[in-house]
């Protein structure tokens, strides 16, 4: 596959909707592929529908990142778990995801960067976490020659990286190898409702019944929500990324600090990003939103641009419907793939600060360059719990930049939590009700 994904090809997976399954599963990214995954090897019989393209959006515009570094403490056993599950699908996939233990490195420029990664160590120390302390002179013998002026390294050797656009198409047809059936252009309009419980959706291709939903729509999530009368505070921001062409493999494990991220990819390249830079759109959201995102924005963690207004057909646009009926198309079928142009200038920028850190590697020639649209939520941890006001939905939505890691480990649990079995995990942290019943937000770090 060749990075941006276009949609101009024959559908992979196409077909007939069946009348009736146990499950259907709304989005057919990382999370929902391997939600269907895991409950169709528990003998579930599973739809996923696609509004576009298995993997079209964000699920294969991240970094690639496998990595229980610098995680919510209540993520850490997820992502941990995650980690093995990569490597056990790598192998049922004869290797084709890219799953590599490469390390993953956060970079601090100075002693009080340094002394908020030991805080955190501390805290996930005790849960199995494999991350040590570098000094100056550690870090430069991690990285090699390079002219960085870091004055440490938070490492975590075990971290792991994949590779985002091979990865999940392949976990798709793993899905459908077991049994699951996946349709793309077939966009879910809403959802099909007898005496308040849910009893099937209703696509643009006809109806399917079902007794359990798994919305996990990503930056979609909230507009599908409302139309049914679940509010979140659910925003969605603009991330760059990009891919070298091949570059001697002077650094070998995956790196950021404030200004730039990089790893080893594949095919001898590196994918490289402007690292927590991200530009949210103004639009309706953000105003319903903006007093529960008061507290991280002036926090100053994180580097959030804003920019006027959301772009034509966007899920917070202007003039993106909040309501439709069944029988009217639906704003995911006027667009098919959310895919927002590169900050350029970033590119350059991010291009010129690796050629900077790293000049042994000479020019560093771009292959391709892209942006995704990242489901953030104001306390930087996902929803993944049962909807109260819907019975037989459940949702698994802003996961913040975090999802690609840990989206066998949310599958695996979301396929035992549709079957009503315990995930296994405390899931109080990840619980939707957090934003409604005056709970006070605590923000995960900024890792």
């Amino acid at each position: 596959m060749i990075f941006p994904f276009r949609d101009d090809g024959p559908l992979e997976h196409d077909g007939p909707l069946p009348e009736r399954v146990d499950l259907v599963v709304i989005g057919g990214g990382v999370i929902g592929t391997c939600t269907a995954l895991y409950a169709v090897r528990a003998g579930l019989s599973v739809l996923v529908l696609e509004k576009g393209r298995v993997a079209a959006e964000q699920s294969s515009r991240n970094w690639g990142w496998i990595r229980v570094q610098g995680r919510d403490m209540a993520e850490i056993p997820i992502a941990l778990e995650a980690q093995t599950l990569w490597q056990d699908l790598d192998a049922d996939c004869g290797g084709d995801l890219g799953v590599k233990t490469v390390g993953v490195g956060y970079l601090a420029k100075t002693d009080k960067e340094l002394a908020s990664f030991a805080d955190w160590l501390g805290q996930a120390k005790p849960l199995g976490v494999s991350s040590e302390l570098l000094d100056a002179e550690g870090t430069r013998a991690m990285l090699g020659h390079s002219s960085g002026d870091w004055t440490g390294m938070l490492h975590t050797p075990t971290d792991m990286k994949a590779e985002p656009w091979v990865a999940v198409p392949r976990l798709a047809r793993l899905a459908v190898e077991a049994g699951a059936s996946v349709r793309e252009h077939c966009a879910v309009r809403g959802l099909d409702t007898v005496g308040g419980n849910v009893a099937g959706v209703v696509t643009e291709k006809g109806r399917v019944a079902c007794d359990k939903v798994v919305l996990a729509g990503g930056a979609w999530s909230s507009l599908f929500l409302r139309r049914h009368g679940v509010a979140i505070p659910q925003l969605s921001v603009r991330s760059t990324a990009m891919a070298t062409e091949r570059l001697p493999q002077a650094v070998s494990t995956a790196a950021v600090d404030d200004q730039l991220a990089f790893r080893p990819r594949a095919d001898g390249g590196y994918t490289l990003a402007p690292s927590a830079f991200s530009e949210l759109f103004i639009g309706p959201d953000s105003f319903r939103a903006l007093k529960t995102y008061l507290p991280l924005a002036v926090s100053g963690e994180f580097d959030i641009r804003l920019r006027a207004l959301a772009p034509k057909g966007y899920p917070d646009a202007w003039g993106t419907p909040r309501r439709w009926r069944d029988d009217e198309v639906s704003p995911f079928e006027q667009m098919r793939i959310l895919s927002p142009e590169p900050n350029a200038a970033k590119v350059a920028q991010t291009r010129d600060a690796f050629a900077r850190h790293f000049p042994q590697m000479g020019e560093v020639p771009l292959a391709a360059s892209w942006a995704g649209m990242i489901d953030v939520l104001p306390d930087v941890v996902p929803v993944v719990d049962h909807v109260e006001a819907l019975p037989g939905l459940t949702v698994a939505t802003g996961m913040c930049g975090h999802g690609f890691g840990i989206g066998p480990g949310f599958g695996r649990v979301l396929a035992d939590m549709v079957q009503g079995r315990d995930p296994g995990h405390d899931m109080t942290r990840f619980r939707l009700g957090r934003f409604s019943d005056g709970s006070k937000l605590v923000t995960g770090p900024n890792l």
